[in-house]
């Protein structure tokens, strides 16, 4: 979340730079609420405009909510867990080059020192300095030759997350239904909507976009899928 008013004492900076976030759970979080509500919402548009019974969208519903829930945490893990190993991977080529041509290390270190502004006897004394400590050393070339952060990614803790989120969202649009509404479908329609709404509002919180933007963008999104579901159960129906 973008905090204007983190403090800048000594303790507060070591304690950041000590314990960096990485890339957080906001992905995840965003990834699993907004694929449960969608594909949810699709089965139960896809049934009703089909004409078929509550019953069957509850069925429908649950299967979907648990199987893909289950189906996007695994893809998850095994995205995450192959992102994770890519950086591990990545270091050991750093590590292994390092040792073998350390000539030429040093002069993509000076590369990269150079594009963040530093040159002369700045650059001389800091491409000396940050050479005698490999992990340093490694942790730039990582950010500078490939863009990764220092910090490794979660797998387990993703597909949690993920699997999490699909659930919550998922379920809202089976409520109505559970609940035995007489318009059970307008009134899952409303609330899916709403909930399309407010991910994109809490979504907004980690971003410079307005909260009123971010969820009419995800709104959007999300009704457009639950149109498109609507209109095909439609045509069975």
């Amino acid at each position: 979340m973008f905090d204007p008013d983190h403090g800048h004492s000594a303790a507060e900076i070591n304690a950041r730079l000590d314990a960096p976030a990485g890339r957080g759970d906001l992905r995840d979080i965003v990834y699993g609420a907004i694929d449960g509500a969608v594909t949810t919402f699709a089965i139960v548009a896809g049934v009703a405009g089909a004409g078929l019974p509550p019953l069957v969208i509850l069925a429908l519903g649950f299967a979907n909510v648990l199987a893909d829930g289950f189906s996007m945490a695994a893809g998850n893990y095994s995205a995450t867990k192959a992102e994770r190993d890519n950086a591990r991977r990545l270091r050991r080529v750093e590590e292994d080059h390092i040792a073998r041509f350390p000539a030429g290390e040093k002069a993509e270190l000076r590369a990269i020192l150079m594009r963040m502004g530093l040159t002369g006897r700045t650059l001389d004394e800091a491409a000396e300095q940050i050479s005698h400590n490999h992990p340093a050393w490694i942790a730039l070339m990582m950010e500078g030759e490939y863009g990764l952060g220092p910090v490794d990614p979660h797998p387990m803790r993703a597909a949690l997350v993920t699997f999490g989120a699909f659930l919550i969202a998922g379920i809202v649009p089976l409520l109505p239904f559970i609940l035995g509404l007489g318009s059970a479908f307008e009134a899952s329609a409303a609330v899916t909507l709403a909930v399309f709404f407010a991910i994109g509002t809490l979504k907004s919180l980690w971003s410079l976009t307005p909260w009123w933007r971010s969820g009419l963008e995800t709104l959007a999104i999300g009704g457009t899928a639950a149109g498109i579901a609507y209109g095909v159960g439609t045509l069975f129906g």
